[in-house]
């Protein structure tokens, strides 16, 4: 036979056999246990990259692996079809956006079939699909209805090149995270999901989710930021408005000096309004809006404010406080205005060096003297609280309770939580998204299309021809009739944020071609929540808090019965080449299609999985794509090298196995016990595969033409089959097509895992390492069975030890059964 497998042949014949067969196609059966493996979705760019190839080896190995422990697996594939890429790439190239995307589709569904992916591709779904968006239309009137999605105008980030709202999330460093361009703010109407109603349920959810990185629930716990404090009323001077305030630290409201807003406060028109400081204020919110764009939430800017010319009251103190408009204050948290409290608060401290503001001290730590014009820095510790009328001399917490319970009192306070979380805004100015279902009526107001009438199709697309504008060019569209009183209406422009369609999709899947409903409650009791997530950890906050938020409205209006949508994830690492994530602008993409072409699907898989455990970043190395089909190969000689031995059956007693019988048998079985344990416990592929590759160069060793004593064909038998079992979810064309040509029947996607003999794995000998004062000074092979007081006599004994203890007596002796001894002297 060729030293070499025919890959491309092989691969060929089983891609062909598994298309025609479907052996991955599922449904429900109450009588095994489901497992449900699913990696992110790709939007269809036109090819796969590394990154995709190591993601889907990732879930496919895990896919095949739960087959083979006899778990019904589904395992779906699908498309993030909608979004701006697509729409910009077709606008560049000049054809129509759902052409684009349609074509990408079928380019990269041959190359995840070229991988040996084993998807059960007639549960395929495209999110551009109205058959599919038809249903999220639905669930935006469903949500509608109760309040949880509403209208309003707010100031979002534009980005003009792209001529669409970008989510806060979305701009990075001021520029847009789609085509790096600035963003600007604007003001408009636009959609949003109330997703702050479920801000707690969301933060206690956190809890349950021990199968999650703590990394990522670190992340989402911070993103929603719950804080809890006082909500306080400062009457405005000479006015009948008050400015609502919510603070952590009600301890410090004896401190306050003056009063700072958000640029964006709705308050700030009307309070600068003929006052000489008007025109300065407006140019200052003016600038402060631009320069926001250009930072994150995260990133603190170099503190700037304008003072508008109006002043509040201290209701603890009846203080007359300065209003600021300052830069650094957030509308999104809390009201959008700060008591400032520079003694205790530092930026509210540098503020005040800044502008000259008076800073006065309030709590003390103990055992500090506070002078304000000494003070370098803010005091934020707790302490005894001073200059703090009746609540002088108490310590923070006390005070803190007792300050809120006197404003409840009064009338302009009260206990208060606050979220960090802002409501999801869905609105997008843009053609290639899924239509939101509503119609504006002069006489109705706001109407919902009516659910006969769904979906509201998307013009043109499915005509290759037809109109791709933004739905507020295409006045076809946009004329209809009110479905309450028949007379001439608009409908909505705006199509929905396509990360509505990425936080639902995985439950579509449990029933993607009912016609009837979103979803199938039996189907969707059966297979939810997914069991295993795989993607990268980018996603982190967007993708997977919206749909933990969508999974509960799915909930609550009845479709589904669970609270988390996925029970473990999985994050994993980047691909990385020449120092830096792979990527087209660095020039230094790697194209998995030429890896496949030269090497084969196995050996593109196997590298990917062997190179670095799945969360760490993987550093491309072409001598690594080489090693792994040496590796395959060096098997293919092992396998074909010896198929005779296939002809034997196990001999009887194994106890009556020679020592090097019983020594590959033993290793066999620990191996299996290696594998799977890497497999279970952590989905270390490298270190799984690295102990294959250990039997298999024993088996080498053992059967080569130096060796002297030769190996039994049952155990050889043994050991090889278990090979292929092991190596099967990694390397599925190549073990299916070994197991075959060994003369099994039964394919090996139906065989079974191989099962762990602890007691034929036990080693009879163990080497027992020696210390003195914890240093190694001897090693010594002996029974495995030895009990502890054996293994102090053997330490006491050995020769190498006695020159060492020099007759002194042993002060303490620290034994690790089956492993060492420490001599203390």
């Amino acid at each position: 036979m060729n030293n070499r497998y025919d890959f491309k042949a092989i691969e060929t014949k089983w891609q062909q056999r598994w298309q025609q067969e479907k052996p991955y196609k599922v449904s429900e059966d109450p009588n095994k246990k489901k497992y449900y493996v699913l990696e992110m979705f790709p939007y269809p760019s036109g090819r796969i990259h590394m990154g995709h190839v190591r993601n889907y080896s990732i879930g496919d190995v895990i896919a095949r692996y739960k087959r083979m422990r006899g778990f019904n697996v589904i395992h779906p594939m699908g498309w993030d079809a909608f979004g701006l890429p697509a729409e910009n790439a077709a606008m560049k190239r000049g054809v129509h956006p759902a052409a684009w995307t349609y074509d990408n589709i079928d380019y990269m569904r041959d190359q995840l079939k070229a991988m040996g992916l084993s998807y059960d591709w007639d549960r395929e779904i495209a999110t551009c699909n109205p058959k599919y968006y038809r249903w999220e239309q639905l669930i935006f009137l469903q949500m509608l209805a109760k309040g949880l999605v509403y209208r309003k105008e707010t100031t979002v980030n534009w980005c003009a090149d792209c001529k669409t709202v970008l989510a806060r999330e979305q701009v990075i460093e001021g520029a847009c995270w789609r085509c790096d361009q600035p963003v600007q703010p604007r003001t408009m109407h636009g959609w949003f999901f109330k997703i702050t109603d479920y801000a707690e349920e969301l933060l206690q959810g956190l809890d349950t989710l021990s199968g999650w990185p703590e990394k990522v629930v670190t992340m989402q716990r911070n993103w929603i930021g719950k804080s809890q404090g006082m909500a306080c009323d400062f009457p405005v001077e000479e006015s009948n408005e008050k400015i609502t305030i919510f603070t952590t630290r009600p301890d410090t409201i004896f401190g306050v000096t003056f009063m700072s807003l958000a640029v964006e406060h709705p308050l700030i028109d009307a309070l600068i309004r003929g006052k000489e400081q008007e025109n300065e204020v407006r140019t200052f919110i003016e600038q402060t809006l631009v320069e926001k764009q250009r930072t994150t939430v995260d990133q603190e800017p170099e503190k700037h404010g304008v003072f508008t010319g109006a002043y509040c009251i201290n209701p603890f103190t009846g203080d007359r406080i300065p209003i600021y408009v300052a830069n650094f204050v957030l509308m999104e948290y809390g009201t959008g205005a700060v008591m400032a409290v520079p003694a205790h608060d530092q930026r509210d401290f540098e503020f005040a060096r800044k502008y000259n503001l008076p800073i006065r001290p309030v709590v003390l730590p103990e055992g500090i003297s506070l002078q304000a014009e000494t003070m370098q820095e803010a005091s934020e510790e707790s302490g005894i609280l001073t200059d703090s009328g009746d609540f002088t001399g108490m310590d923070s917490e006390r005070a803190k309770k007792a300050i809120i319970d006197y404003a409840a009192q009064q009338g302009f306070g009260r206990s208060h939580v606050t979220y960090r979380l802002r409501d999801w805004g869905i609105s997008r100015q843009r053609y290639w998204g899924a239509p939101i279902p509503i119609i504006y009526c002069d006489k109705c107001g706001i109407q919902g299309v009516p659910e006969e009438q769904l979906p509201v199709i998307l013009p043109g697309a499915d005509d290759p021809d037809g109109p791709h504008a933004p739905l507020h060019q295409q006045e076809d569209f946009i004329a209809t009739t009110c479905p309450k009183c028949g007379c001439t209406a608009r409908r909505e422009t705006d199509t929905m944020d396509t990360f509505v369609e990425s936080s639902w999709y995985f439950a579509r899947y449990t029933s993607p071609r009912n016609e009837k409903a979103p979803l199938d409650g039996k189907a969707a009791r059966y297979w939810l929540p997914v069991d295993q997530y795989i993607g990268g950890v980018e996603h982190a906050i967007l993708h997977l808090l919206y749909s933990r938020f969508f999974t509960r409205i799915l909930r609550d209006l009845g479709y589904v019965d669970i609270d988390e949508p996925f029970r473990n994830l999985l994050t994993q690492g980047m691909v990385i080449k020449d120092g830096a994530k792979m990527s087209k602008s660095k020039g230094n993409v790697v194209d998995p299609s030429e890896l496949i072409d030269k090497y084969g699907a196995d050996t593109t898989r196997l590298f990917s999985l062997f190179a670095a455990p799945p969360e760490r970043d993987l550093e491309w190395n072409a001598q690594g794509v080489d090693g792994s089909s040496r590796f395959l190969n060096r098997v293919y000689r092992l396998i074909t090298g010896n198929l005779s031995c296939f002809s034997s059956d196990m001999d009887g007693d194994i106890s009556k196995l020679n020592t090097k019988n019983s020594d590959l048998y033993r290793k066999t079985h620990q191996t299996i016990g290696r594998v799977t344990d890497s497999i279970e416990n952590n989905f270390h592929f490298n270190t799984a595969i690295s102990a294959v590759m250990e039997l298999v160069n024993l088996i080498n060793t053992e059967t080569s033409a130096d060796s002297k004593t030769s190996i039994s064909p049952s155990v050889l038998k043994f050991s090889l089959e278990t090979c292929m079992l092991l190596l099967f979810p990694m390397v599925p064309h190549f073990c299916e097509e070994m197991w075959e040509l060994t003369g099994h029947e039964t394919v090996i996607d139906k065989t079974p895992w191989p099962e762990f003999d602890a007691e034929a794995a036990r080693e009879e000998k163990i080497t027992m390492v020696i210390q003195v004062n914890g240093k190694v000074r001897s090693r010594i092979q002996t029974a495995a069975d030895i009990d502890n007081r054996q293994m102090e006599e053997l330490a006491l004994t050995d020769e190498r030890i006695g020159k060492f203890l020099k007759g002194k007596k042993p002060k303490k002796i620290i034994v690790v059964k089956g492993k060492l001894v420490n001599i203390v002297v």
